[in-house]
């Protein structure tokens, strides 16, 4: 027996029968996830004692944990105190759509902050060496924009490459999903490679493509990202769509040939039911497979953003939720 097979196995009927699609939708409904769920842009590891650690939008950005990836406890504020800077870029402030990662012996958490509908934006980093509330250490702007800047410097998301070059990718709106290169020993960029890449975009219509996540599977790298509008409860448009490309770099292209620079994006989730704008995503690798971490705004609850997971199948070369 696989192991992915005994790992469902051990999940509680509940849990279970939740990752099976709906027969009245294309889509699955959420895995069971208990506790603490409201949420939205998550990011979610599973340290090397096998606990979840999750991070998300808000405050200081907001933590949650888990020990089984079903019932989640809050936990406190990635940062106790906020770094200084934060305040040139918003207001409030707090941060959104982190993303964690673990390399090189330590925690990086990469970040946004900005205020809605502005690109006056920032990319942040923090490190750590437990990726626990308070431990974080922040490492100033990796990356920014301003009013003149035809990107948005926000929804940031490392991939290390199998050669061990680091990449970043981020954006949202105005001309779509950007990427640097990174240096791994800052992990801010490399001076080698000032070139910002494009990975996608709407030149026609809305210009509503953001968070992008990249994640190479097979000979294949893929690239997740949220399209449409985010943020409006019942009224969210909020979609996941994905393409891939044989270099880190793009271009790439949905399942239909579509470059995702051209609007494409092949759906992965889409409203369906209660579960209402699902995005926000992150890919995560786990034992019994890939995960699909992500918000949706509940349609039974006015539409409060929660937590929502599911496997990823790679069978047919290209991700579908269950």
């Amino acid at each position: 027996m696989s192991r992915k097979r005994t790992a469902l196995l051990a999940l509680p009927a509940a849990a279970l029968l939740a990752l099976i699609p709906s027969s009245a939708s294309a889509y699955p409904n959420p895995g069971t996830v208990t506790g603490s769920v409201v949420t939205h842009d998550p990011t979610m590891i599973r340290t090397s004692s096998g606990q979840y650690l999750l991070y998300a939008t808000g405050g200081g950005i907001a933590n949650k944990t888990s020990s089984n990836r079903i019932a989640f406890s809050a936990g406190a504020d990635a940062f106790s105190s906020r770094p200084s800077w934060w305040s040139t870029y918003s207001s409030v402030p707090e941060a959104w759509a982190p993303d964690i990662s673990y390399h090189g012996g330590k925690y990086l958490l990469y970040y946004s902050v900005s205020k809605f509908g502005s690109n006056t934006s920032a990319i942040g980093l923090a490190t750590s060496s437990t990726g626990q509330p308070g431990s974080w250490t922040d490492q100033g702007t990796v990356y920014t924009s301003g009013s003149s800047s035809d990107y948005n410097a926000i929804d940031p998301n490392l991939f290390v490459d199998d050669d061990g070059k680091w990449w970043l990718s981020f954006g949202s709106w105005w001309t779509g999903i950007k990427m640097i290169q990174i240096n791994p020993s800052t992990g801010k960029q490399l001076a080698g490679n000032t070139n910002r890449y494009s990975l996608a975009s709407r030149p026609t219509g809305t210009k509503a493509v953001e968070a992008p996540y990249i994640v190479k599977r097979g000979r294949y790298y893929y690239l997740f990202a949220s399209y449409d509008t985010c943020c409006a409860g019942t009224s969210s448009t909020y979609k996941v769509k994905v393409g891939r490309a044989t270099g880190v770099t793009g271009p790439y292209h949905d399942r239909s040939g579509v470059a995702m620079t051209n609007n494409g994006g092949t759906p992965v989730l889409e409203s369906h039911g209660r579960y209402i704008g699902p995005g926000g995503q992150s890919i995560m690798n786990d034992v019994d497979g890939d995960l699909i971490v992500y918000h949706y705004y509940d349609g039974q609850d006015n539409g409060t953003p929660k937590l929502g997971i599911n496997l990823l199948n790679w069978s047919s070369g290209w991700p579908v939720a269950y």
